[in-house]
């Protein structure tokens, strides 16, 4: 064969090869650990959904998920660190509604939450619950709190995790909707929160149920109304906001999974399918169960559209009420 068609042909052959070695790999996928990445710190809802779920997808894809906790300002430090990986299926994000919300809250975000992420799934949802110290407040209902509201405005509290947190915005939501004028008061976290609202220095808070449930087991607190547009299965006798007094209430806090953007498809397909095969596993969903967790699942492209519209909502919201960062 005449050199001058050697040198081509060698060319086509080594660029093949590259493809057939680049699709093996994907093909292998995983063959290392994968990095979990948990942007706020341990024990809350978010890190006990990455942690439940990645034992069962390391079983599954036979690997290991390494949960790594890198909290502050808001998810955003942990949310930047993933979007700057690289796109290898490597390393992944647990996010929550702060994923549409931020770009609402922070002038200089240093990330993109529609463009930076290939999205893989909905997680689940933890519902979130107004509740009172019975001995503070003695409301007895969400009628009560509006009641009381009206009477004395500005008077009444409530606390949060923190201010763009869904704590906090489930307040906001409902002081608009109820058309009331109430004090948010902002905590480092839902501990302190909880801590001031038992101690009876606050009124109100729309806590997890994760947290909020054994003070409301122990007589503590009292629930009044969970802020979703269903009843919660771990407080099955409780009603939502909408049911109690403020019809078209709803706050869904909800968890999702993310890779940085360029994650090859058939890598996101692999993890969706594990993560989707795990929320169906009857041990997953009593686990998650214990900290007020319903499983929902998905595919990217319905994340995707879901991020779009919270966003939509979470900016609304946030310009409604005026809600500025401290």
């Amino acid at each position: 064969m005449h050199s001058r068609l050697l040198k081509p042909l060698a060319a086509l052959c080594a660029a093949a090869a590259l493809l057939g070695t680049a699709t093996a790999v994907h093909a292998e996928y995983p063959e290392r650990p994968v990095t979990w990445v948990v942007p706020f710190p341990p024990g809350g809802a978010m890190d006990n959904i990455a942690r439940t779920l990645g034992e069962a997808m390391g079983r599954e894809m036979n690997t290991t998920f390494v949960v790594e906790n890198r909290a502050g300002a808001g998810g955003n430090i942990g949310s930047a660190m993933v979007a700057r990986a690289k796109p290898d299926g490597y390393t992944i994000l647990i996010a929550a509604n702060g994923m549409a919300v931020n770009p609402a809250l922070y002038d200089n975000l240093n990330y993109n939450p529609q463009t930076d992420f290939a999205p893989i799934s909905l997680l689940a949802i933890v519902p979130n619950v107004l509740v009172t110290n019975p001995q503070r407040t003695h409301s007895e209902s969400v009628a009560d709190v509006i009641a009381k509201a009206k009477q004395e405005p500005g008077v009444y509290t409530f606390a949060s995790a923190g201010v763009g947190t869904s704590i906090h915005l489930a307040g906001e939501l409902f002081v608009s909707m109820a058309g009331i004028d109430m004090l948010h008061v902002p905590y480092k976290g839902s501990g302190p929160a909880m801590a001031d609202l038992l101690g009876g220095q606050v009124d109100y808070m729309f806590d997890s149920i994760t947290s909020a449930k054994p003070h409301i087991q122990s007589g503590k607190l009292k629930a009044l109304a969970v802020t979703t547009a269903k009843r919660s299965s771990a407080l099955p006798d409780v009603p939502t906001v909408a049911e109690a007094g403020l019809p078209g209430y709803e706050l869904t806090p909800w968890f999702a999974a993310f890779a940085p953007a360029g994650t090859p498809p058939e890598i996101v397909t692999k993890l969706n399918a594990a993560m989707r095969q795990a929320l169906d596993d009857p041990k997953v969903i009593n686990t998650l169960k214990t900290i007020g967790a319903e499983s929902i699942g998905g595919s990217p492209e319905e994340l995707k559209t879901y991020l779009a519209q919270e966003t939509v909502q979470g900016k609304k919201l946030v310009e409604e009420r005026n809600i500025k960062l401290q």
